[in-house]
């Protein structure tokens, strides 16, 4: 476990989870939030997005955490393990609730509100999102390590 991917809805958990793996294997982590959106909440373009995963993904050994839906395929391919953390849309929309207006790690800036676009987004991420990553990950599955926690206590569970 060298290079590994942290996926799942906004909410789930996996900054949360990405930071208590790298604390335990002494990897380095990147976010993919950080990357693409610049503190003055604009973004890097595509391009740039791509060029800066395509040089992580060369390292010998990398967390990489966040979704990313466009740019998934990529670190699918360079990863050796997957964490899929697939927890129901009402947990994940509760924990994006909390956390509003506190620092995080992996963002550049604090979330002032709860924007009704991203809430949709989480609210609508079992139809449209879950479905491509599983597709995804199905094509990926015989040479990857593919591990699911559909809840906080399982991630919880396997960091102990």
């Amino acid at each position: 476990m060298q290079k590994i991917v942290v996926i799942g809805c906004p909410g789930a958990g996996k900054s949360t989870f990405a930071r208590k793996l790298r604390d335990k294997l002494q990897l380095p982590l990147y976010y993919l939030d950080q990357l693409w959106h610049r503190a003055d909440q604009t973004t890097i373009t595509m391009d740039e997005f791509i060029e800066a995963q395509k040089a992580i993904t060369k390292q010998a050994c990398w967390i990489i955490d966040g979704n990313y839906l466009n740019t998934l395929e990529l670190r699918l391919a360079a990863c050796d393990t997957v964490f899929f953390l697939d927890l129901p849309s009402e947990v994940c929309f509760e924990s994006v609730k909390q956390r509003i207006g506190q620092p995080r790690e992996d963002m550049p800036w604090i979330e002032q509100e709860f924007a009704a676009e991203f809430q949709q987004w989480i609210l609508d991420f079992p139809v449209v999102q879950r479905p491509a990553i599983w597709k995804l990950l199905d094509k990926y599955r015989q040479n990857k390590e593919i591990i699911v926690f559909e809840t906080r206590k399982a991630t919880e569970e396997y960091l102990a």
